[in-house]
């Protein structure tokens, strides 16, 4: 029998998007997977903090990620790398610096100017 893979749900209230996202992949990952452009990926390894988020609520597991990007205040306050966290619940999550501007950016719509 083939085992379960837990899956969460994660919102991102910048966007009101949500996305599945199993407990083995990263938030990120998981993101990717919602097929739409503007999510900036940079790295995937820590290193140059595009994907900077905010958990509202819920809980993640965190790889190491880097200080220049996440100080230790900053990840007590709940900021994670979306490339080094995985999901052990369902999330809010908000998208700040990069990742916000490029998400919040796909989400205005065009005005419409007349013929």
């Amino acid at each position: 029998m083939p085992l379960a893979i837990t899956k969460f749900v994660v919102a991102i209230g910048n966007t009101q998007e949500r996305y599945a996202c199993r407990a083995d992949q990263t938030l990120l990952g998981g993101m990717e997977q919602l097929g739409r452009r503007g999510i900036p990926v940079g790295c995937r390894g820590g290193g140059c903090g595009v994907c900077k988020v905010r958990i509202e609520s819920g809980a993640v597991r965190r790889d190491r990620m880097s200080r220049r990007h996440v100080s230790a205040k900053e990840e007590a306050e709940g900021y994670v790398l979306a490339c080094r966290a995985y999901p052990q619940s369902d999330l809010q999550v908000q998208a700040v610096a990069t990742l916000a501007r490029c998400l919040e950016r796909r989400q205005k719509p065009h005005p419409i100017t007349p013929h």
